[in-house]
């Protein structure tokens, strides 16, 4: 959700930022922008195309500057219009390019328009821009540094002006921001990952912290204004992981990539350890009495399935709750809860204040399950587990989901070993399964074929409904998300006993349902609501276990899965659901990987 790049050198930078742009497009945007400093002032060129349209710009007009800021935007305060994106100007000296939603821009707004600002935006960004040029007097930190006391809400920004033409400002609060090293030269991002090839040396900033960057170097202040000593880290930032290779999109790469991905998750000790989630760690899980997880969207969705693992394998009572609504709602808190962050980016701006939310309320436990080791969430929390997807590009999360469904088991088996309810027999079997999965899953991609069948046929339809039942409920609630994210087709999920109470009211001859079948102590259940949808003439997909005896017959096709896999069948079954939902987009032609008005890193409200 929008993207950063800044910087100042002592060589034409243009290049630095338009792919910087480029390896930021992953987040979700609807329009760009960039500007470097020139003789005359800041030098500017704006899209509501991609970068690549971007790029042509650039490249048609000579642009060249030593400093300069780039930016993707995905819209909140305004529509995606050439006059909203970013860089943002105040006059023709000052620019700025923002994520975050500034909450107190209206009344801000209304201040600076009493001293004769100009607003030829509908952005809160425009509001920082003009504050920041009413408190200029020849140093650019110090002005940004005084304007950020007075803005509420969430904000990363970088600042350039003429008057220091060798200089990029920058502040973050809420929104993730990293300084990178160079020689002679140093960079200002939203992700590491946009710096890659340009360095390995990152700071990252904390929070109410305000830099400076020049050639010379870089000077760091922290919210009460303190010079500020960070940590330097070493950051290897994955730049070939965002190159397609042979696939046609992104998702369908990491699709493709969810074998290798699990079997890097998965730990490589012979036993399930605390220690797998921190060194202080069996202090911390033999003193619980429950779990709360929070999360959002995918991720909520994996927490979703650990809740039937933590309860049936640990014994432990487990609430799943979603962030955003967590955080604004009265509720019992325990001390002796762990509260679980579930996050691909680690920078999910609803999971991190319900984390803190909990925090306040006395639930000190926290652990979070993420993909980026340097994370605000991972920063944030006691214990932490890493997954190992590697960077996801597509808007439409598939290896980072899996992953975290491994980290999940890892800690239910975890728990229960720890509380007794675990054999060394059953720990043994779970760690086979584990191990097992990665081929596992190399016989359900080989189902691709089958699938692109059904995709064919699923693209000429509006609607759908997918079941699941027990564990396989959430997995049915994740297939229905895929398909409407990337093919904007309208599915729902339910658990297939609540077939009847409302859903069945929709099922037509015209409506797809698609089941998920493994062959459980639900399966005999879940064929009689099978039938329920064959009376009502409605369309069923069935992937079902090779050992459940559903064949394809009128009113009924089946893709066969190569094998049952017990509690981690989650993780097999909804790999079919990926390839539907990206073959399914396909055959409708939408941009499969960023699929509109989404983003990949929610980073505001």
């Amino acid at each position: 959700m929008c993207g950063i790049v800044g910087a100042v050198a002592q060589r034409n930078i243009v290049s630095v930022l338009i792919e910087g742009l480029r390896r930021l497009e992953y987040r979700g945007y609807d329009s760009c922008g960039v500007t470097v400093l020139g003789a005359e002032g800041p030098q500017r060129a704006r899209s509501v195309e991609r970068v690549a349209d971007l790029d042509a710009q650039v490249r048609e007009t000579h642009f060249e500057g030593v400093t300069g800021i780039a930016h993707t935007r995905w819209a909140t305060h305004g529509a995606p219009t050439i006059n909203n994106a970013h860089p943002i100007f105040s006059g023709n000296s000052l620019a700025i390019v923002h994520n975050g939603i500034i909450e107190n821009y209206q009344p801000l707004r209304e201040m600076l328009r009493g001293e004769g600002y100009e607003f030829v935006s509908q952005t809160d960004t425009e509001v920082i821009a003009h504050l920041i040029h009413s408190l200029y007097q020849g140093d650019l930190l110090a002005a940004v540094r005084e304007a950020v006391r007075q803005l509420s809400g969430a904000y990363a920004i970088a600042v350039t002006h003429k008057d220091q033409p060798h200089t990029v400002v920058g502040a973050r609060a809420g929104s993730p921001l990293v300084i990178g090293l160079g020689v002679g030269e140093n960079f200002l991002a939203s992700d590491a990952l946009a710096l890659a090839g340009s360095t390995e040396r990152f700071i990252y900033l904390e929070e109410g912290d305000v830099c400076e960057l020049t050639v010379e170097g870089v000077r760091v202040a922290d919210r009460d204004g303190s010079e500020a000593e960070r940590e330097v880290r070493e950051v290897r930032a994955y730049g070939g992981a965002v190159e397609l290779g042979p696939y046609r999109h992104y998702m369908q790469k990491e699709i493709f990539e969810q074998p290798r991905a699990i079997s890097d998750t998965i730990p490589a000790a012979n036993e399930f350890r605390p220690e797998l989630f921190g060194a202080n760690a069996a202090g911390v899980l033999e003193g619980i009495d429950s779990v709360l997880i929070l999360a959002c969207g995918t991720s909520y969705y994996a927490g979703l399935t650990a809740k039937y693992w933590l309860e049936s394998i640990a014994k432990i009572p487990t609430q799943v709750e979603i962030a955003s609504e967590y955080r604004y709602r009265d509720s019992v808190p325990n001390p002796r809860a762990l509260v679980v962050a579930i996050s691909q980016s680690g920078e999910t701006a609803d999971t991190i204040a319900a984390v803190k939310h909990a925090v306040s309320l006395g639930m000190r436990h926290t652990l979070a399950v993420c993909n980026v080791a340097t994370s605000a969430m991972v920063r944030l929390t006691e214990l932490k587990f890493l997954t190992h997807a590697g960077v996801e590009i597509g808007v439409a999360s598939t290896k980072a989901f899996t992953t975290q469904l491994v980290a999940l088991f890892v800690l239910s088996v975890t728990l229960g070993k720890l509380r007794g309810h675990v054999s060394q027999m059953q720990e043994a079997n779970y760690l086979m399964q584990l191990r097992h999965l990665p081929a596992a899953l190399n016989g359900v991609l080989a189902l691709e074929p089958q699938i692109i069948a059904w995709a064919s046929e699923f693209s000429r339809k509006e609607n759908a409904l997918f079941l699941g039942r027990s564990l396989h409920y959430p997995i049915a609630l994740e297939g229905a998300l895929k398909l409407k994210e990337i093919s904007y087709i309208h599915a729902e999920a339910y658990p297939a006993g609540e077939l009847k109470h409302g859903p069945l009211a929709l099922v037509t001859e015209a409506m797809p349902v698609v089941t998920v079948a493994p062959n459980d102590a639900l399966l005999e259940k879940l064929k009689s609501n099978m039938q329920e949808v064959r009376a009502r003439r409605g369309e069923l997909y069935v992937f079902a276990d090779a050992d459940t005896h559903i064949v394809s017959e009128d009113g009924i096709r089946v893709i066969r899965m190569p094998e049952h896999y017990g509690p981690l069948s989650p993780i097999l079954h909804v790999v079919p659901l990926q390839l539907l939902a990206y073959h399914t987009a396909c055959e409708r032609g939408t941009d499969v990987d960023k699929p509109r008005n989404l983003a990949k890193s929610v980073t505001v409200e």
